[in-house]
């Protein structure tokens, strides 16, 4: 399978790399490991927790990188850096072409509406 390469996103202080399934080597890079169904809108837990995690991280150490995993790189991820972007000001049609600049397909109908709907919680 031709999966697309790793990309950094980044706003303000946060920063994020997109990629796909990481290897064994790469595996001990993740801490947290969230699953939800693919091509869907994150569970209200899920989405808690990341915002939690990030809270948490980028104050502990700004301008750190945080990496994001799914299969492909191109659906749970993009969804969740995006949520990050919304919450830390960015209009919600500016952080879908934004991390659609750096990721080429990412993000589909379902997202996008969920997206759309999705009201900041911070």
């Amino acid at each position: 399978m031709n999966r697309p390469a790793p990309v950094e996103i980044s706003y303000e202080n946060m920063r994020f790399l997109i990629t796909h399934n990481p290897t064994n080597a790469t595996l001990n890079m993740f801490t947290e490991d969230w699953p939800f169904d693919d091509g869907a809108q994150p569970p209200n837990q899920i989405v808690d927790d990341w915002l939690n995690l990030l809270k948490t991280k980028f104050c502990e150490e700004p301008g750190c990188c945080v990496a994001v995993r799914c299969v492909a790189g191109l659906g749970r991820t993009p969804v969740l850096v995006a949520l990050a972007l919304i919450e830390y000001g960015m209009k919600c049609e500016d952080a879908i072409q934004f991390i659609r600049q750096k990721r080429r397909g990412a993000l589909n109908s379902k997202q996008l509406l969920y997206l759309e709907k999705y009201r900041p919680k911070l």
